[in-house]
């Protein structure tokens, strides 16, 4: 028995190793591919590292994307994404939580249910309500004459301001905060905007960086509803739509590394932004196990 005892750790890391080589390698040959040089990609036998490292790929990516255009659409979108996500999701959360009405558990089963979807189930009844919004792109009151808010960047973030999950997470942790110091600042006179703001969202802070951070990945590499807005109006085109379009502009010996060499630079945000929150966001994620 102690000597299964003493293996066992060394089996969890082996498991933990073997799971971090399977993350670490796609990135590391996409970072590879990006320096390699025409003809280099997709030949046999595979070559992991490049012959030279051509930084002209880099040059050729930013050469036929418009890329502050791209960028500044990705960022106005993933913005107004994680703002509404954070804001309506700690608010409901709050609600769900610590206030008590009529239905509130039947609401909650409600925003249960909506996780059972995909969001891309909802992506025609939402383009058709945008289409035929009253007094937006040429249309008229009744939302006839015009493309309504397709043409208008903040279509790209409508299907996606509210988060089922989003909710769902906050109102879990929210739970845990203790009603006595609720009830106490209720006492002192405190409104319930002011117990959301000041009591109980400082407590939930690194659940919302988690759920910031989640939500801002999603919605930065959000591909197929961005792909359907840019149909109506190319420029709200996003990174993703973008990258995918190169393929039909370059070279087509050089057509994987130049992708890859545009996707390294589209990710660096996303790389940034965790490094800056990694403490706050392995905090949230454990204490959300926990809960």
């Amino acid at each position: 028995m102690s000597r299964r005892r003493q293996r066992v750790p060394w089996v969890s890391y082996l498991l933990v190793l073997s799971g971090a080589v399977l993350m670490v390698v796609p990135f590391l040959d996409m970072v590879m591919t990006s320096f390699k040089g025409p003809g280099e990609s997709g030949k046999l036998p595979y070559r992991f590292l490049p012959k030279g490292f051509d930084f002209g790929n880099y040059a050729a990516a930013l050469h036929q994307l418009d890329l502050p255009v791209l960028f500044r659409n990705s960022v106005t979108a993933t913005a107004l994404i994680t703002g509404s996500v954070l804001l309506t999701s700690s608010l409901a959360g709050y609600a769900l939580a610590k206030l008590r009405f009529r239905g509130r558990d039947f609401i909650f089963r409600l925003v249960l249910a909506t996780m059972m979807f995909p969001p891309f189930l909802f992506f025609i009844p939402h383009f058709l309500i945008l289409v035929h919004w009253p007094l937006a792109g040429g249309n008229d009151v009744l939302g006839r004459g015009g493309a309504g808010l397709t043409v208008s960047v903040v279509a790209l973030a409508m299907p996606f301001l509210v988060n089922g999950f989003g909710i769902f997470l906050m109102r879990q942790f929210m739970v845990s905060v203790p009603d006595e110091i609720l009830e106490a600042a209720r006492l002192d006179g405190a409104g319930e905007f002011t117990l959301w703001w000041r009591i109980v969202l400082p407590q939930t802070k690194p659940v919302l960086v988690t759920l910031a951070l989640l939500t801002f990945v999603d919605a930065w590499n959000e591909y197929i509803w961005a792909l359907l807005i840019s149909t109506a109006d190319p420029d709200v085109m996003t990174l993703p739509v973008g990258i995918q379009l190169l393929q039909d502009y370059v070279d087509p010996t050089r057509t994987m590394p130049v992708v890859m060499a545009a996707l390294v630079l589209s990710i660096l945000p996303v790389l940034v932004l965790f490094l800056l929150l990694q403490k706050h966001y392995i905090r949230g994620v454990m204490l959300s196990g926990l809960k």
